[in-house]
């Protein structure tokens, strides 16, 4: 969703589709075989791109196969935690709908969902072997290996996949299976019969497959990597002569760029800071500090969220680091619920591009803009956002005389809690630096800040880190980063087909045609991302949107980097934007508050969002002005 997933609680129906709800041993071994692997790789990333950093500023000598390694062994993880996250329900899915239907026909939803993993997972398997095959014509440069070594990482995944498919349908209920059966059976004999009349509608069957069957999916709960595969799929399938291994091809194409390998590097970095407390040291230090004044304790909040999102990466894990640590105090002093979840949740969009954003990560894989500029031109923006806040805290402080404040903290009380944040605190600064002073790209970076990380919890924070610890963080890691990555793979062929059908020549035409030049584009970029932001998340829709809409924002002679921070907060903004974004009711389920009892007040602090969001794109300095 922004770029994070949710809670479990609200990721999946899980037990309600299964027969008994109990783990088969089938399963349990599958998850063995996936899991431990997985693992091994996750550890071999973190130590090959830190092997790289200190040969190369030590000891001044490159290692010219690392990055070709890495790149290899990354594919295989994204294949092996894509598997991990259909047998953990981890998969991103828009799942407000169907927790409306209730019991039974969540069970039934959840089953078609799962169905629709195993039919597209089975499509693709034969061309995902075509696929190996072509890649045997293939040599990797550095390492001097057939690229089959690194192509049988595909059908390897999808294997797997389709596996952890199949053993979650044995634990659902028959009928339900017969059911979902059924249903996609009917959908496939109308699209086949229908295939001959496709010729003739033109634009319309865009709209049929990657608006009506695309939306169909992700309302029924269909994971969103997978309704992007499967609307790619079937319009392939049933308009063209195109075959699958192409999808494989241009899947691989957006899953290899090796910018991405920052997304689990920095995910497993999030996990550290949760599970180490760092993060818990960060905000008594902001405590201690602000929090006796009026509206202190939304400072606080604000402030939390500002620094560990400079580390995490992750809405989801910055949300839940942060709020279970402040909510109690808050609410002892008189905090309403709704005002709580209201602005954690801005707080959330506010800190979107403060690296190192996943989505300011994937933002640059599809776009080629600089991942070194997008993180420094981030920062600002969020700065603004995070004032305009403050004053919307305090003003709404003010108003509520209720609210108490806390006593203040005695000066020793705070040097003694900085004393034992500092190393926490500066964290986000040696990153910055590591990139800045160039000992570490912005995609190697994170390995100093985990290795920082576990030493600290070590040698400082004794206790903190634990042995039993070590799996759990791993799988979470390699569960979030399939979820992502198999999306980016699955938008980037489903932009590829977009642009084959000469979509975005017409989305170009009509977009440079709108009156107001740049300044209407602008306009309505910010509405249709925070649009697409709701409804897709940020990755998804930037992903699928971002190769499309970037070359007309050029076109416009709007600056790629400026235009891309927008982006990324007005998306940013959409996933917290309800009655349908999905990361507003992870703060809500974090925040232990029904998702009713923010509505009200919400609207407030997305609308000064929205204003602050269009001032920073109509005065582009706030971006630019420290490149």
């Amino acid at each position: 969703m922004s770029s994070d997933s949710l809670p479990q609680a609200e990721a999946s129906f899980g037990p309600a589709c299964v027969a008994g709800g109990a783990i088969t041993p089938a399963e349990l071994w599958l998850r063995r075989v996936t899991e431990i692997p997985a693992a091994v790789l996750l550890v071999a990333e973190v130590a090959i791109l830190f092997a790289g950093i200190v040969s190369r500023a030590v000891f001044q000598h490159s290692l010219i196969w690392s990055d070709e390694l890495a790149s290899l062994l990354f594919l295989y993880l994204a294949m092996f935690g894509t598997a991990i996250a259909v047998q953990r329900q981890g998969h991103m899915r828009l799942s407000v709908l169907v927790m409306r239907l209730g019991p039974r026909g969540g069970a039934v939803a959840e089953t078609l969902s799962i169905g629709v993993v195993a039919l597209f997972m089975a499509l693709i398997l034969y061309p995902s072997f075509l696929y190996v095959q072509d890649q045997s014509f293939v040599q990797m440069p550095a390492l001097g290996w057939s690229g089959v070594v690194r192509a049988l990482a595909i059908p390897t995944g999808v294997v797997l996949t389709l596996a952890s498919a199949l053993a979650r349908l044995s634990r659902c209920r028959p009928a339900d299976v017969a059911l979902a059966a059924a249903l996609l059976a009917v959908l496939a004999v109308a699209l086949h019969l229908a295939a001959p009349l496709f010729e003739d509608l033109g634009n319309v069957t865009l709209i049929l497959f990657f608006v009506v069957l695309l939306g169909a999916g992700l309302l029924a709960g269909v994971p969103i990597g997978f309704c992007f595969l499967m609307a790619t799929v079937a319009y392939l399938g049933n308009t063209t002569s195109t075959p699958f291994v192409v999808v494989i091809g241009r899947m691989d194409e957006g899953m290899s760029s090796l910018i991405l390998l920052a997304v689990p590097l920095f995910v497993l970095l999030g996990q550290l800071l949760e599970y180490s407390g760092m993060a818990r040291v960060m905000v008594a230090f902001l405590l201690s500090l602000v929090g006796h004044v009026k509206a202190g304790m939304s400072y606080v909040l604000l402030g939390a969220m500002f620094l560990v999102s400079g580390i995490s990466g992750s809405k989801t894990a910055d949300m839940a680091a942060v709020a279970p640590v402040l909510f109690p105090e808050m609410r002892r002093l008189g905090m309403k619920d709704g005002e709580l979840v209201s602005l954690l949740a801005a707080a959330g969009a506010m800190s979107e591009t403060i690296p190192p954003s996943l989505v300011v990560i994937a933002i640059a894989s599809v776009t080629n803009v600089s991942i070194a500029a997008l993180f420094t031109a981030g920062i600002m923006p969020a700065v603004v956002l995070a004032l305009i806040l403050a004053l919307v805290a305090r003003w709404q402080a003010g108003k509520d005389n209720s609210v108490e404040v806390r006593p203040r903290a005695s000066l020793p009380v705070i040097g003694r809690s900085l004393v034992v944040a500092l190393p926490a605190i500066i964290l986000p600064f040696v990153i910055r630096s590591a990139v800045v002073e160039g000992v570490a790209t912005a995609t190697e970076v994170s390995t100093i800040g985990i290795v920082y990380v576990v030493a600290v919890s070590l040698l400082v924070y004794r206790g903190g880190l634990r042995w039993r610890m070590v799996m759990p963080m791993l799988m979470q890691t390699a569960s979030l980063s399939g979820a992502i990555l198999f999306i980016v793979g699955a938008a980037s062929a489903m932009s590829w087909a977009l642009t084959q059908s000469g979509f975005s020549q017409n989305l170009a035409a009509l977009m440079v045609g709108l009156p107001g030049g740049k300044t209407t584009f602008m306009l309505v970029s910010i509405f249709a991302f925070i649009v697409l932001g709701s409804v897709l998340e940020g990755i998804p829709a930037v992903v699928l949107f971002g190769p499309l809409m970037f070359p007309i924002a050029a076109r416009m002679g709007i600056n790629e980097v400026h235009y891309a921070i927008v982006v990324v907060l007005t998306m940013g903004l959409g996933t917290f934007m309800p009655p349908v974004g999905l990361c507003y009711y992870a703060a809500c389920i974090i925040g232990r508050v029904s998702p009713e009892a923010a509505l009200r007040r919400i609207w407030f602090y997305l609308a000064v969002l929205v204003a602050g969001i269009v001032a920073i794109a109509f005065i582009p300095w706030i971006s630019l002005g420290f490149l």
